[in-house]
């Protein structure tokens, strides 16, 4: 069998087929280069060897080069390969996600890691750059295991730690210092804070008996169809901020929440020696998670 040949015709056919059908030259690509990953390790004879063998890949891109163009490198011929190896046993593969979406998603080991995000691309429509900052920051590993996500729960969706991004020199980090960083970027604090966050309010007065309090920041999570309060601290977690975010609790639920909205939930934010730690509280709507500043010289 012709091994060479045939990668050749399905290549000129994709060729072909995206100038002719442009809208749905996405499908034919993966379609195209799974089928091609599949011809490779066949012609390498089978899974198992086809891992190690380079040469044949070398041998196939020079030829298809020099016939068809760019675009066939070792390197692409490589990914077509581990495209099919990694993904020949999926039901189906997701059309909405682009060649460069899956060439990102193959360095990723873990599937359980992939499914995140497949899911996630496919929920906020992610582009290539926004999906590569991603698997960057470790969202998956700040977030969670895959199994935990088949039965959400906010907390399940807060990531750890929280890195909050800042060029400025900080000697002392402080909660005032912490609150207006937040504030000078909102949206990136929100990303990072998880799925299904918007902003409402920032230190937001609130009346408990004879005394105002205010709220860090109060914000809604629209997944949830809860309020989020949201308490900073440049400390340990310790007793008294657990009294006191679930006072704010209790007054959002009486005050600003509405019937048809789940129970409000409590995030503190903390600081322990920057270390990838979440501890949960006894009261499951109450969570805490660090925080890591990045790019400051604190």
């Amino acid at each position: 069998m012709n091994y060479y040949n045939e990668i050749k015709d399905v290549l000129i056919k994709n060729e072909v087929y995206k100038k002719v059908k442009d809208y749905s030259k996405n499908r034919s690509d993966l379609n195209s280069y799974f089928e091609v990953g599949r011809l490779i390790v066949e012609a390498q004879g089978g899974e198992a060897r086809a891992k190690y063998g380079n040469k044949l890949i070398k041998e196939y891109s020079a030829k298809l080069t020099k016939e068809l163009g760019k675009g066939y490198t070792e390197r692409n011929l490589r990914n077509m390969r581990s495209f099919y190896i990694k993904f020949s046993k999926w039901h189906t593969l997701c059309a909405e996600l682009t060649w460069s979406h899956y060439r990102l998603l193959l360095s990723l080991k873990d599937n359980n890691m992939i499914k995140y995000y497949i899911n996630i691309i496919n929920k906020f429509n992610l582009s290539v750059r926004e999906l590569r900052e991603r698997i960057k920051n470790n969202e998956y590993e700040r977030i969670g295991k895959m199994e935990e996500l088949e039965e959400p729960k906010v907390n399940t969706l807060i990531k750890n730690p929280i890195i909050i991004k800042t060029n400025k020199e900080i000697k002392k980090v402080s909660e005032y210092i912490l609150h207006n960083l937040i504030l000078e970027d909102m949206d990136n604090f929100l990303k990072e804070l998880g799925i299904g966050f918007t902003y409402v309010g920032s230190e937001v007065k609130i009346k408990i008996g004879d005394r105002y309090n205010r709220i860090d920041f109060l914000l809604f999570n629209y997944n949830y169809n809860c309020f989020v309060v949201v308490e900073l601290k440049v400390t340990e977690l310790k007793a008294e901020y657990i009294g006191q975010i679930t006072k704010y609790i209790g007054y959002v639920d009486k005050n600003i929440r509405k019937s048809f909205h789940d129970k409000t939930v409590g995030v503190i934010i903390c600081k322990k020696d920057n270390k990838f730690i979440m501890e949960y509280c006894t009261n499951p709507n109450i969570f805490t998670t660090t925080y890591l500043l990045e790019g400051s010289k604190v």
